[in-house]
Order: structure tokens, then sequence, then C-alpha cells
């Protein structure tokens, strides 16, 4: 049976993705449109209700970008605790050993050009 994520991190996730839908659901147009409709209503002016929509955006992506950085360190120790390496890791070990091998190829082709007897 599969491993299941902990509800923590099921919870991280959740959060995660309703900040960003969040986010990008309110757009300039949307909330211009908000700020209209409380303003009709009577309960703020529409250039209040437009900052306080602004700025409840700006939160909501503030949030967004939080909730993503936690989650991406909690993926991160995950992935450790598997014994799984990262991109980046993987990328570096491969330059390690294209590096290693070029300098076993010179140093095989040194060794040919010493054996090979002179004319």
């Amino acid at each position: 049976m599969p491993d299941r994520p902990s509800p923590g991190a099921r919870e991280l996730l959740e959060r995660l993705v309703l900040a960003a839908v969040g986010a990008v659901a309110l757009t300039a147009e949307r909330i211009e449109q908000l700020a209209e409709e409380l303003a009709e209503r009577g309960s703020m002016s529409r250039d209040e209700a437009r900052q306080t929509l602004e700025d409840a955006v700006t939160r909501w992506r503030g949030d967004a970008t939080r909730v993503a950085e936690r989650a991406g360190e909690s993926l991160e120790g995950l992935l450790r605790q598997l014994g799984l390496v990262t991109r980046d890791e993987y990328e570096e070990l491969e330059l390690r050993v294209a590096q290693l091998e070029h300098r076993l190829r010179l140093l095989e082709a040194e060794q040919e050009a010493a054996k090979a007897p002179a004319r």
C-alpha cells in the first residue's frame, strides 16, 4: 500500500492550493467589480473597497508564497529521508563525473604516448 501524506503535509498542500487559487482568481478587473458592488451597498466608498481588496490580495499572495516555501522545505526534507537527491545535486555530480572521465582520458593518453616507441 503506498504511503499517504501525513495530515500536516496534506493540510499544508491544501492551504497552498487554496491560497494560490485565491491570489490568482482576483484579477484587477474583478477587484474593480467587487469594489463597485461594495460601494453600491453603501458599506464603503469604491476607493476604500478597492484598497481593502488590493491589500487582501497582496496578503494572500504573500501567504501563498510563504506556504509554498514551507511546502518546498517539507518536500525537500521528505526527499532527504527517502535518500533521494535534488536535480541540482544530481547535475553537480554529473559534472564532477564528466570532469573525472576527462582527466582519466588525459592520463591514459599520456601513458600511451610514453609507451609508444620513439621514432
